[in-house]
């Protein structure tokens, strides 16, 4: 049985390095690749790939909103969440959102092909730069809020896009909203999460994986 793999990740020397070591694998066949989440989530819908090879930062919309609103529209695909950072907010944020694995990027030519098959057969599977620790603090976790769960997922979308540099309008352009809107929506965020300016957006942005410089 050949496994169908999508490739999402905005440098395009990673997506050709994935797609030769998969289609390396008689059993294997990568069928797309996209530069942002929003293209992955449009491609995971019209391909239907088994799996979907995940960058976490990506513009437009990073990897882990990408991952839940892929899990939302089609259940059966499983995410591998590819990422320079192995800390446990990135690891349970993903996790969360519905990804089967995670890896982190200087280990991902040795280990992708086992994740993709792994997570096809419906398994987890976790770098191994990833210590028993980290499994550990992340089960702990779970019981612990992230600010970003205050945040709904429009806002997470239209934080994203403030620290990427669109304006108010290419914002409300990009989501099919109100420039209105996009203000009540960028107040009530800035809000809940305590932060008075672009600056202190961009770093909590950050922190929290949704973007990266």
């Amino acid at each position: 049985m050949t496994i169908t793999v999508l490739i999402a990740d905005d440098h395009a020397v990673v997506r050709d390095g994935l797609r030769l070591l998969l289609e390396n694998q008689p059993d294997i066949r990568v069928i797309g690749e996209v530069a942002d989440g929003r293209e992955a989530v449009e491609a995971v819908i019209r391909l239907k790939p088994d799996v979907v090879l995940m960058d976490l930062a990506m513009p437009l919309l990073n990897g882990i909103d990408a991952t839940s609103q892929i899990i939302e529209k089609q259940e059966t695909a499983r995410v591998v969440m590819l990422s320079m950072h192995s800390t446990v907010e990135h690891v349970f944020r993903a996790l969360q959102a519905g990804a089967l694995g995670y890896l982190r990027k200087e280990s991902a030519g040795n280990e992708v092909v086992d994740a993709v098959r792994a997570v096809h057969g419906g398994r987890r599977y976790l770098s191994h730069k990833i210590t028993e620790s980290m499994v550990d603090d992340y089960i702990r976790k779970r019981t612990i809020d992230s600010p970003l769960d205050s945040l709904s997922q429009r806002e997470r979308a239209i934080l994203q896009l403030l620290v990427e540099g669109k304006s108010g309008i290419e914002i409300a352009r990009l989501l099919h909203v109100s420039p209105k809107t996009v203000d009540t929506y960028r107040s009530r965020m800035m809000q809940k999460l305590g932060i008075g300016d672009l600056p202190g957006l961009v770093k909590f942005a950050l922190q929290h994986g949704l973007t990266t410089l």
